[in-house]
């Protein structure tokens, strides 16, 4: 009796699929199973799999017929699982930029969380001594319950009401909380990279509370993995202090590349 159940295709084709329906999301707003089946070569049927795990992950929305963008964000919980490879890539980057004695600025987010996890130690790919002595201000409770037990940092969280699906608090509490610190380095997350370089959020508070993190450090650098390429959230990220970095873990597409370097951000691809 033979095996009529579908075979098991290799991840790496998934995977590959899943990122140009993702690109072609961000660019053109939604896409259609039809389309799509015919652009990959395969069944409507592998199509509406590959859309229901994306959906699963909170990175669309199925619709009749196919699927559009997501207009709200997916909870923090969704978002970590997403690319963890590339988030702690840029974690260890952006922990590798943090010296002894720094006040950081550490915004909520999955991958400003990886960043939280390099600097806790708990990387074990980050090959350097343990930094001492900082001093974390952070509006993230994730963030807060995870650098809280390791010896020798300084946790200060910022106030406000908390935010359930970012598990972190924004708005006027947090922003006046910052005001009073003086930061060396500010990490924040972002919801999308434009192909025209925006960087962009997706609701004024958060991202009002992002540029004022930016803004209250010596240094700032937003932090976005490539699953954020050419994602179109409604609301920009601006002004954007002069000298900002962006910490990203693959090399953008060349048209957002020049775009985001022509608006004065110096960019590092992670390793």
């Amino acid at each position: 009796m033979s095996d009529k159940r579908p075979r098991a295709e290799p991840r790496s084709l998934a995977a590959g699929r899943h990122e140009e329906i993702l690109a072609r999301l961000g660019r053109d707003g939604s896409v259609s199973v039809e389309a799509m089946a015919v652009r990959f070569g395969v069944s409507r049927e592998t199509i509406r799999r590959d859309l229901k795990a994306l959906a699963e992950r909170g990175r669309l929305a199925i619709v009749h017929g196919g699927a559009t963008r997501r207009a709200d964000e997916p909870a923090l919980a969704l978002r970590e699982r997403d690319n963890p490879e590339g988030k702690a890539a840029i974690g260890r980057a952006a922990a590798r930029l943090v010296e002894d004695g720094m006040v950081v600025v550490l915004d909520s987010g999955a991958t400003t969380l990886a960043v939280a996890t390099a600097l806790a130690g708990l990387d074990p790919l980050l090959q350097r001594p343990a930094v001492k002595g900082l001093t974390i201000c952070t509006n993230s409770l994730p963030v807060g319950l995870l650098l809280c037990r390791i010896p020798g940092l300084r946790i200060h969280f910022l106030g406000g009401e908390i935010e359930g699906s970012d598990e972190a608090a924004f708005g006027t509490e947090a922003i006046a909380a910052l005001a009073r610190f003086r930061a060396d380095l500010a990490f924040v997350g972002a919801g999308g990279l434009s192909m025209a370089g925006d960087i962009t959020d997706f609701a004024p508070i958060p991202t009002e509370t992002r540029i004022r993190m930016l803004a209250s450090a010596e240094r700032g650098f937003v932090v976005a993995d490539r699953t954020k390429f050419g994602r179109l959230t409604p609301i920009r990220l601006a002004p954007i202090p002069p000298g900002t970095g962006l910490i990203v873990d693959a090399e953008p597409p060349e048209q957002m590349r020049n775009a985001l370097i022509g608006r004065g951000l110096e960019l590092t691809v992670a390793g």
